[in-house]
């Protein structure tokens, strides 16, 4: 048996809205050589089983293809809820369920908008009968080939802790690189005796993360196995195991499940944000969080944003 963990983010660029990073955890009937073909043969021969007129386009790819510039929500929303059915056998029906599957602790969501999310209702596009038929499918021909989605999990990172750890000394890449590896290392502990593969897109233009894997896994200093301008790789000691950083990770279907779901927890996240914000400030556009948006919208909310006595530190990360 092999573990193969896969990890991406949503949410790295903007001053509004949380940082959010997921992972895909697979366990997979194979060697760890064999892991990585075994498990790509695998899930798309489960992608090919659900019929076409139940899965118009792909179930789970790079959230950047499913989900653009506002269209797609629904296929992002089916992807991500199909997933956990897959792991868990069941449809969240509101954001309490949802953080519980997905492992976030309510210290990761404080926000002025936390209570918008707790009166949500799940899903929001997405039909729960659909996200059921198209898992059953997936997780009996995955159980076929001898492949298990045992977990989808994420962090968030609203902009109050991420300005505190700004100001440890980090900077955005080493809390992006960090709280992917503490997670990932978390959901080691699995299967902790088993080989692991663990696959991350590349953090913005960083290419050594030895020093980081070596904290986030509690390993004596790790020796680079390859760095080069399109991949990362390193070696765990003392087990069999490697993790990789790797430019457009997202084509591999572990860290495109994760991609698909921090983008659909930072589109949520931001929805209840644009909600909280308008119903205190009548005809306040929605933002993105993204920077030049960002500054309009901060211009155009400050009044309000003072008066609710909300500082900057909570609302606006420093990027």
């Amino acid at each position: 048996m092999t573990l193969v963990i896969g990890t991406d983010e949503a949410g790295y660029g903007p001053n509004l809205g949380p940082l959010v990073v997921a992972a895909s955890v697979y366990r997979v009937a194979a060697e760890i050589h064999d892991a990585e073909v075994v498990l790509s043969r695998s899930i798309a021969a489960a992608l090919a089983a659900v019929p076409r007129p139940a899965l118009s386009g792909p179930l789970w790819a790079d959230s950047k293809l499913v989900y653009r510039a506002g269209a797609g929500f629904g296929a992002l929303e089916r992807g991500v809820l199909a997933g956990l059915v897959v792991a868990s056998d069941a449809v969240p029906t509101n954001w309490q369920q949802l953080a519980a599957a997905l492992g976030i602790a309510q210290s990761d969501s404080i926000a002025p908008e936390t209570l918008v999310l707790d009166s949500l209702s799940l899903p929001r596009t997405a039909q729960s009968q659909d996200c059921h038929a198209v898992a059953t499918i997936v997780r009996d021909t995955l159980a076929n080939e001898g492949v298990s989605l045992l977990r989808m999990a994420c962090r968030t990172i609203q902009p109050q802790a991420f300005n505190l750890l700004l100001a440890t000394g980090l900077n955005k890449s080493d809390i992006l690189s960090r709280t992917t590896l503490e997670l990932a290392a978390a959901l080691r502990t699995f299967a902790p005796t088993e080989p692991v593969l663990v696959w991350c897109d590349r953090h913005g233009g960083r290419k050594s993360y030895a020093a980081l894997v070596a904290r986030s896994f509690d390993t004596p200093l790790i020796q680079p196995l390859e760095e080069t301008a399109t991949r990362s790789v390193y070696a765990l000691p003392g087990s069999t195991g490697r993790i990789e950083f790797c430019v457009a990770g997202e084509s591999r279907v572990p860290v495109a499940l994760a991609s698909m779901t921090a983008k659909y927890l930072r589109e949520i996240s931001m929805w209840a944000f644009n909600a909280f914000w308008s119903s205190h400030v009548p005809g306040l556009r929605p933002t993105a969080g993204y920077p030049l948006d960002a500054k309009r919208w901060r211009r155009d909310a400050q009044d309000t944003i003072q008066s609710l006595g909300i500082s900057a530190e909570q609302l606006w990360r420093s990027v």
